[in-house]
């Protein structure tokens, strides 16, 4: 057999071994994109995607509305409460799992469970648990005396009560990644840090800090951009309420789209969203850049 023969033969077979996975991603991401655009630049129901052409109408009708404000400003809102508070106590919880501990493998599954459980599940037992009279303010009123708010029925409260809800569903799988972060770490730079005197701070702030950088900035991004596109806890726990103050700019695309029935208008909301979690993705790699270390 020729050495052209077998390069050939296996470039072929990569191939044929890689035509599952891009036919999966051809099929389910790139095409849906191209017919999102297509349907972003029309006006019509759920039955005629293509009724009339209305060029930059529907991302005018958008920008314009404020009911897009009012997602938007929801949706920062639980951005900011979510991800610095999932980031500090994964990485603080990831520290103590770090530790030579016992029954630490029962630890990580615990930590671990609430990510493989389904979303809705979650969502209906926390929903249940935020009542009025529900085992949280039964708790809350045993320690204190102090009857607690109606969580999912306050405008004040939805949407905190959705993002501490969001945050112990999503802490495991970031204490994981941490955890593996940490364990990368070369043991020789505590040894030289411990030589030089340094406590537990210091260590932490010129050894553990820059080396887990990648991780952390890995851990920052993937966190803004699953948290600008909640839908499930919403959707499940308030419907958007009350008074839209949990209605994020995914559920508001719900509602254009199939309540509505203006699927132009809620694809070209949805290439909004993607061109704003491109711009923060960007300004967030851009800042940061210089404070993540690589070696």
């Amino acid at each position: 057999m020729s050495k052209k023969s077998f390069f050939q033969r296996y470039e072929w077979s990569a191939y044929f071994y890689l035509f599952p996975a891009l036919a999966v991603i051809l099929t389910f991401h790139v095409l849906p994109v191209f017919y999102a655009m297509v349907i972003s630049v029309h006006s019509g129901g759920m039955t005629n995607y293509f009724k009339n052409f209305v060029g930059l109408s529907n991302f005018e009708y958008v920008i314009t509305n404020k009911h897009f404000w009012y997602s938007m400003w929801n949706t920062l809102y639980y951005v900011v409460g979510t991800v610095p508070v999932q980031i500090f106590l994964s990485l603080f919880i990831a520290i103590l799992l770090n530790q030579k501990i016992k029954g630490l493998e029962m630890y990580r599954v615990i930590y671990f469970l609430p990510v493989i459980t389904s979303v809705n599940a979650i969502s209906i037992v926390w929903k249940y648990m935020y009542q009025k009279y529900g085992v949280l303010n039964s708790f809350i009123g045993f320690l204190t005396g102090i009857p607690g708010p109606d969580w999912l029925m306050d405008t004040t409260w939805a949407m905190p009560a959705i993002i501490i809800m969001s945050v112990w569903k999503g802490l495991g799988y970031n204490v994981i990644i941490f955890l593996a972060g940490l364990q990368n770490v070369p043991p020789s730079l505590y040894d030289a840090a411990k030589i030089d005197g340094a406590g537990r701070w210091k260590t932490f702030w010129n050894v553990t800090w820059p080396m887990i950088s990648p991780t952390t900035f890995f851990v920052m991004i993937m966190s803004t951009i699953s948290s600008f596109q909640v839908f499930a806890q919403v959707y499940m726990m308030t419907g958007g309420g009350p008074q839209e103050s949990t209605t994020v700019v995914i559920y508001y695309l719900y509602q254009l789209a199939y309540v509505e029935h203006k699927m132009g208008r809620a694809s070209a909301l949805a290439f909004i969203l993607f061109l704003i979690i491109f711009a923060i993705t960007y300004l967030q790699k851009k800042f940061t850049a210089k404070r993540v270390h690589y070696n």
